[in-house]
């Protein structure tokens, strides 16, 4: 499927060599596809649903994003005013399908790619899809995405659970659960949200599973998105940016310990790189002091109706809704290659290929304090400077640099420079003397 578009878009010639074929429609693959094109580049998106951001479309009504609009735009193309600060899902969807036929994307629907290979001369790479395809491309890009297949854990007696149990994916809204007794497992961003929703719905009774708590952040403080905050320290040492945490998070989420959720033990920062993004308050705060939300141990196993909790408890919900995260299923695709680490997720990504498989190249599987889909642009255009150079194209970069390098001027005029009196007056005067106490005599006093 090739998107239609108006006929005095001006686009690049495109060249008869062997295209660099995109695995994945989602906004990884899609902005790849954008920025090869920008660069002469042929690119072809191959999609096994039938439409584009498929797994966005699947994702639960309530859904928002937690970055910013501006900071979570692909190359090329800005997300419109209208669609807010908060993006809701449905209008991600649709600035998908726009990008999509703004840049006149050639995309395939209906092709799922199993496996990539060499080619026998090893010049290019071999693609064996769905209906006996074997396509070749000079390169790859695989984008499959971060959550693609829904990780259920293997409870003792989960299969006997008399009971309603599935996985978040699977979850849309509270709708089916009001006026019933529902666990939540898993207390990233996905549980909180569904937690929230499901008081909001008017569930009897939600209690939430938690192993380990979480950091919990507001989304914004005075205006300034905690996504800021993640682009400027995402640099940091990670020592330094826990050290600095800490006592922000004090001042600004109050202590659940007395419902509990006590604060973590490890830094902020140093979960992040363990794979534990921040959970972005946008209501469990309010819900778990209030009641609205019961915090209880992490589940065990099941027993009959009965799920055992791993403190000893024994409670008998209605239904479980297990957000316990997803793998990225890479194994199959790529795994004969070498180029997986072994939580099986790629050791490179970006405009960095393995020396294993040069010309492989992976985008959409960290999930980064600064954002996502801001990574993702970022990667879109290191993706194509590196395909580019390969080529031996030198049409300069395209039209997205704008979008994809941290926006400094218009933070600085639209966000940095109004939020500097409140903040120095409400955050910053106030954290003066437990951040020296706490952060800056104790960082001087750290070793080389």
């Amino acid at each position: 499927m090739t998107a239609s578009h108006p006929a005095d878009v001006p686009r690049p010639p495109v060249p008869a060599d062997p295209p660099v074929y995109v695995i994945g429609a989602g906004p990884g693959g899609l902005a790849v596809a954008q920025a090869l094109r920008e660069r002469g580049v042929r690119a072809v998106v191959l999609e096994k649903s039938d439409r584009v951001g498929a797994s966005w479309r699947g994702h639960y009504d309530r859904l928002r994003l937690h970055t910013t609009r501006r900071l979570s735009a692909l190359p090329g193309l800005p997300m419109p005013r209208r669609f807010g600060r908060w993006v809701s899902r449905d209008n991600v969807v649709r600035y998908l399908e726009k990008y999509a036929e703004h840049h006149r994307l050639e995309i395939v629907t209906g092709v799922e790619v199993h496996r990539v290979e060499r080619t026998a001369d090893g010049t290019g790479w071999l693609l064996r899809a769905s209906g006996g395809r074997e396509l070749t491309g000079s390169a790859v890009v695989v984008a499959t995405g971060f959550n693609h297949t829904p990780r259920l854990p293997d409870w003792p007696g989960g299969t006997e659970f008399g009971g309603e149990l599935l996985h978040a994916a699977r979850y849309r809204n509270a709708a089916p659960y009001r006026g019933r007794d529902v666990l939540v497992v898993g207390v990233g961003n996905t549980g909180a949200e569904i937690a929230v929703d499901l008081v909001e719905g008017g569930a009897a009774r939600v209690r939430l599973a938690v192993r380990t708590p979480p950091h919990i952040l507001r989304r914004s403080t005075l205006g300034w998105p905690a996504q800021y905050t993640g682009v400027l320290v995402r640099r940091l040492p990670v020592w330094l940016v826990d050290r600095l945490a800490g006592p922000v998070g004090r001042l600004s989420t109050p202590d659940l310990s007395a419902h509990g959720l006590p604060r973590p033990d490890t830094g902020l920062y140093s979960r992040v790189k363990q794979g534990a993004i921040p959970v972005q308050d946008v209501g469990l705060v309010r819900a778990v002091r209030t009641g609205g939300v019961e915090v209880v141990a992490a589940v065990e196993a099941f027993d009959g109706d009965t799920v055992v909790l791993a403190d000893g408890g024994r409670i008998t919900p209605d239904a479980v809704i297990a957000a316990t995260g997803y793998v990225r299923a890479l194994e199959g695709l790529v795994g004969h290659l070498g180029v997986l680490d072994g939580r099986g997720r790629p050791v490179v990504h970006g405009g960095r290929t393995s020396p294993k498989a040069p010309g492989l190249y992976f985008t959409g599987f960290t999930n980064p304090i600064s954002g996502m889909l801001r990574e993702l642009a970022i990667d879109a255009e290191r993706i194509a400077r590196a395909v580019g150079k390969s080529a031996g194209t030198t049409r300069a970069k395209s039209v997205a640099k704008p979008a994809v390098k941290p926006v400094v001027k218009p933070l600085a005029k639209a966000v940095l420079r109004p939020a500097v009196k409140p903040l120095t007056k409400a955050v910053l005067k106030p954290a003066v003397k437990p951040l020296t106490k706490a952060v800056l005599k104790p960082a001087a006093k750290k070793p080389e």
